[in-house]
């Protein structure tokens, strides 16, 4: 039976480009980056290649990258920093971000406000309502507004909202994790203050990703050790993975007319054959501002989602109920929740790569039609 891998949202399969120059530096980069040797020289000559190269990609500057172990890392250094070194008082989010947006916020120390802005039943932020949050607080602000939502693929205006941002004098962070990949950062236009990055959701390897720092803002060091990365994160750098998410980037770049094209084409027919073979459904989010690579939708039956995914599973099918991340938890998607969707129907995440084909799509809805129709 052919596996088909259908949650490129939680992460996404390493590119032989990827893989190619991993092996290559696990091979030959034998000196710490921290040493004066010419080994060490050799491979911070690398690493600091890499964040120029990455800087590049998004149109910022080298010395505003900080290689972390992923998104989450870089969320929590956001919030701990903003908090620590630029006098946050108060933080607005929305109540369907990620869950390495919310529990770090939770999590900070008592005296630090938060609020949520309004959202519609497709998960669009409610721009008037962040204008008013923002206008009735002197405090010192942070709004974090992910650009791409992992579960449901709704694009947020990010430089609209980045705009209220600075209009009522408040800091802007996005999670771009879904984003940075597939759409024309320019960052030295938007002149946003924290964007955060994960590599394994654009074919480069788990375990790494980066945070933009507006070179404007000075902060201390989240983690505390050595010098590394411009003394802000200590430890020895985790150099195969730079490297290979460089890789992973520019290749995307360089491709990625071709990709979205691909990946729009896969979400039209998974649509197409969906209505051809007369399954109800529901979209959860905007389709009309949404990104190609992911969507969300629930059937109009009541059987149980975690069967249909475990059923989904035993016919080679990968797709999810929700985020990755929150998959152990019995509690549900907390973004459909906010968002009001009935939680009696079962709701999936379909999310494509470069990698998918017009097959995985027809077995996706063949197996879909047999588990939906199927009497208990």
């Amino acid at each position: 039976m052919q596996k088909i891998y259908l949650d490129n949202a939680a992460a996404t399969p390493l590119s032989k480009e990827v893989l190619s120059v991993m092996h290559e530096s696990l091979q030959n980069n034998i000196g710490n980056p921290s040493s004066i040797h010419s080994f060490g020289r050799s491979v911070r000559a690398k690493i600091e290649m890499a964040r120029k190269n990455i800087a590049n990609a998004i149109k910022a500057q080298s010395s505003e990258i900080i290689f972390t172990s992923g998104g989450t890392e870089a969320n929590n250094m956001v919030f701990n920093c903003a908090v620590k070194d630029l006098q946050i008082k108060r933080i607005i989010t929305c109540k369907t971000e990620h869950s390495a947006v919310l529990n770090p916020v939770f999590k900070l120390p008592q005296g630090i406000e938060f609020e949520y802005v309004d959202i519609s039943d497709c998960g669009i932020i409610n721009l008037a309502h962040l204008e008013k949050l923002l206008s009735q607080s002197e405090k010192k602000t942070l709004v974090s507004i992910m650009h791409i939502n992992n579960e449901t693929g709704l694009i947020s205006p990010i430089s609209v909202i980045n705009e209220i941002c600075k209009r009522n004098k408040a800091l802007f962070h996005s999670d771009t994790v879904q984003s940075i990949a597939y759409f024309d950062f320019n960052l030295k236009e938007i002149d946003i203050d924290f964007v955060t990055c994960s590599g394994h959701k654009f074919h480069g390897p788990k375990g790494i990703g980066f945070l933009y720092v507006n070179k404007k803002h000075i902060i201390t060091p989240f983690i505390n050790g050595g010098s590394q990365e411009k003394g802000l994160r200590g430890g020895t750098e985790n150099v195969t993975s730079i490297l290979g998410m460089e890789k992973a980037l520019l290749t995307i770049k360089a491709d990625l007319p071709e990709i979205i094209k691909h990946l729009q084409y896969l979400k039209s027919e998974l649509l197409f054959q969906l209505k051809s073979e007369g399954l109800e459904y529901k979209i959860n989010g905007d389709e009309s501002n949404s990104s190609p690579a992911i969507i969300n939708i629930s059937f109009k039956t009541e059987k149980d989602v975690s069967m249909l995914l475990f059923n989904l599973d035993l016919e080679g099918i990968a797709i999810s109920g929700g985020s990755a991340c929150t998959s152990g938890s019995s509690k549900g998607s907390h973004v459909l929740k906010a968002m009001g969707v009935s939680m009696n129907n079962p709701a999936i995440r379909i999310s494509f790569s470069k990698y998918n084909t017009a097959y995985d799509i027809n077995r996706l809805v063949t197996v879909l039609k047999k588990l939906l129709t199927k009497k208990v």
